[in-house]
């Protein structure tokens, strides 16, 4: 997954930092999600949370937020894009860019997202296995799971991922 789903030339994929909390926050207001400011703020101290910065001025234009939710799983909370950014392949950098990271810890062998059914095209170019979703009673979501495939750092001898 190396070289797929590269951001734009003028966006740069980042691990936020605290000091992007309020921009993160407001790009999830904006595209509407529900995102406890508490899992975000546990997100960006774990490096769990990513952001995509328009170059020339620094603004943050896309967020990615993660958890860990039980050991050897990383789940995609949220993603957004300012609406004005979206379309030009931003959201699909994010996630990227949050299977990448995952694929070099050790630790982590799924990344998983729940969603609404129009964004399961995104999520299976991304490499997602797409099913409904945990509540069987809420049929506006799906569940997308992503098993985490070993590096070149991995010992193909022993299965083992090298630290």
């Amino acid at each position: 997954m190396s070289g797929e789903h590269s951001p734009p030339d003028d966006i740069a994929i980042e691990t936020a930092s605290p000091d992007d909390r309020l921009d993160i926050l407001r790009v999830l207001d904006a595209a509407m999600l529900e995102t406890d400011t508490e899992v975000v703020d546990t997100a960006i101290d774990a490096s769990e949370a990513l952001v995509a910065r328009f170059r020339r001025t620094n603004a943050v234009v896309g967020a990615l937020v993660a958890t860990r939710p039980e050991a050897g799983r990383v789940h995609v909370d949220a993603v957004a894009v300012r609406r004005a950014r979206r379309g030009r392949g931003i959201g699909s950098a994010l996630v990227a860019e949050a299977v990448r990271c995952a694929e070099r810890d050790p630790e982590l062998t799924l990344v998983a997202a729940e969603f609404d059914p129009k964004l399961e095209d995104f999520y299976t170019d991304l490499g997602f296995e797409v099913g409904e979703g945990s509540d069987p009673h809420d049929t506006d979501r799906l569940r997308g799971r992503r098993p985490i495939e070993p590096t070149a750092d991995d010992d193909t001898r022993t299965g083992e991922r090298r630290r």
